[in-house]
């Protein structure tokens, strides 16, 4: 068995969507005056690295995170090389009802630089997004800030069909002619959205 992080680093450098707060991390024990470390971190659930969009992110009425059954969180993998999106390829690549999608555009490679916002990026267009509902799938992962831009037609799409969102991933490359099972664990919070540690378990 092998594992692979497809998570990416929490800190304060960690980017933050343009527009949105960055991370911010306090110190609010030292051990070498009180006896242990403790810190405060505040951030925007969508700048908080590598996280999960729930339906209440872009549906009005959308579940939160935390209605979410706990069983959507963990799923078959299916890896898809997409440096460019492309229905065709999208259809011929085996998915299942109950998969969990994690399409690699290589947007990570440029991760923490400015052309992982401004750029140009490969976008899910909202035939893809359609296709992906249809296959019943339970989420959809990218190694980029997001799958689609304004207005969000794609992420309306998914989400309003409790299809959930995994953004800022990593490490995708690794898994390419991969069997894996996907572990996308959020922190269970009651809104739109949650931090996660996103892992691969290789068969």
């Amino acid at each position: 068995m092998k594992i692979i992080d497809l998570s990416v680093v929490v800190d304060q450098d960690t980017p933050a969507y343009p527009g949105d707060p960055k991370i911010s991390i306090e110190t609010i024990g030292q051990f070498d005056t009180v006896g242990y470390n403790d810190h405060q971190v505040t951030f925007g659930i969508h700048s908080s690295g590598t996280h999960i969009d729930a339906p209440w992110h872009m549906v009005k009425d959308g579940k939160k995170l935390d209605e979410v059954d706990i069983e959507q969180f963990v799923g078959r993998g299916r890896y898809i090389k997409a440096a460019t999106l492309d229905l065709e390829a999208i259809q011929q690549a085996g998915i299942e009802e109950g998969d969990i999608v994690l399409l690699d555009t290589g947007m990570s490679d440029v991760y923490g630089q400015d052309e992982y916002y401004t750029g140009d990026r490969p976008a899910i267009t909202e035939e893809i997004a359609e296709y992906l509902v249809s296959k019943k799938i339970k989420m959809v992962g990218v190694d980029m800030c997001s799958p689609d831009q304004q207005p969000f037609a794609v992420h309306r799409i998914l989400l309003g069909a409790g299809v959930l969102i995994i953004e800022n991933m990593t490490n995708l490359s690794e898994l390419e002619g991969q069997d894996f099972t996907v572990y996308a664990l959020p922190t269970k919070l009651r809104l739109d959205g949650a931090p996660a540690r996103v892992i691969a378990v290789i068969s």
